[in-house]
């Protein structure tokens, strides 16, 4: 019996654990967004590249003009996808030792 109820606890032990470190991983309500759908939708013409119009989209113009150009690194007019999936790679600030 002792090892019956041992057992059951170790097991709740480790799916409880499983469980926390899941949910440390995916705060509800913060889901990245795919970055390659969101390419595809926007790429209306389905040429791989985006323009400034297919990129701005409903966005304000001056706005949107300043992101593209941002984010156009090889300054082609157009973007590609590497260049549109470095805009949610943001890199992380470094620590200040206060």
């Amino acid at each position: 019996m002792k090892k019956v109820l041992f057992t059951m606890c170790l097991a709740l032990g480790v799916a409880v654990t499983a469980l926390s470190a899941n949910a440390e991983e995916k705060p509800k309500g913060e889901k990245k967004p795919d970055l390659e759908a969101v390419f595809k939708k926007l790429d209306k013409d389905k040429s791989g590249d985006l323009t400034l119009e297919e990129f701005k989209g409903k966005r304000d113009e001056e706005k949107a003009k300043k992101a593209f150009a941002r984010l156009d690194k090889d300054k082609n007019e157009k973007l590609s996808l590497k260049e549109f999936k470095e805009r949610g790679e943001r890199k992380p600030k470094p620590k200040t030792d206060n």
